[in-house]
């Protein structure tokens, strides 16, 4: 699997430099990631690798994919045997927040 550094999209800032020690959100709802499916689930795979054990990562996904059960469910599963995830809300703007717990 490539990283989300090794992406075609060369100017993408990534989702997340160092293990969060912590709960938070993981913004992948950016212009780069309407146009990318491919950058969004591999950004949402790394959010979640570097989210301690014990936290949980939001991800706060863009509104052109849809339902994350429709773009983001089997990726999680096929990626990770141990973390729990659902789906939180949609936002005012049309995207949607999933909560993995790691």
């Amino acid at each position: 699997m490539t990283s989300a550094h090794d992406h075609a999209d060369e100017n993408a800032e990534p989702v997340a430099d160092d293990v969060h020690e912590n709960s938070w959100s993981a913004n992948l709802e950016l212009p780069e990631h309407a146009d990318d499916r491919d950058l969004l689930v591999e950004e949402a795979i790394t959010a979640v690798e570097r989210t301690a054990s014990g936290y949980h990562v939001n991800l706060v996904t863009h509104e052109a994919h849809g339902h994350p059960s429709d773009s983001l469910y089997d990726e999680l599963e096929a990626a990770f045997e141990d973390v729990e995830y659902e789906h939180v809300d949609q936002c005012g703007c049309g995207g949607h927040v999933v909560r993995v717990q790691v």
